[in-house]
């Protein structure tokens, strides 16, 4: 018997998923290390959101890569965009339920600009009515 040759493309295929299977697999475990690494919420967030995303991404994209099926291709596209699209609210709604229930510290952001204004630092306070005669 006599072996198959694969083909070039079929190889460069196959290193190209092993590639991005690796650093799919690589952000997806900083993303877990960053979740219970850092301390505050909005950190856990970045730590989630960020390298999780793109880390499915290459995992899905290694994924096809290896299917090599136009349908299971085009389902997984339909997970990418759910994913894209889902993520960044999420997170969004999970850090302004943190802020509003006084999970998070104010001192984090500077300048705070969800909150009032501070009179002690001028640069962050808003002009009066009688600003432009001064």
């Amino acid at each position: 018997m006599t072996a198959v040759d694969p083909g070039f493309w079929t190889t460069a295929a196959d290193v190209a998923a092993a590639v991005f299977l690796l650093a799919g697999a690589f952000l997806t475990a900083a993303a877990a290390i960053g979740t219970l690494r850092f301390d505050s919420l909005m950190g856990r967030l970045h730590a989630i959101t960020k390298p999780q995303v793109l880390g499915l991404v290459l995992l899905l994209l290694a994924l096809a890569l290896r299917i090599r099926s136009w349908s299971a291709v085009a389902m997984l596209a339909l997970v990418v965009v759910f994913q894209l699209a889902t993520a960044p609210v999420a997170a969004h709604l999970l850090s302004r339920a943190g802020f509003r229930t006084g999970k998070v510290d104010e001192t984090e952001f500077v300048p705070n600009e969800m909150g009032p204004p501070d009179v002690e630092n001028p640069t962050d306070a808003e002009p009066g009515p009688d600003a432009d005669r001064a």
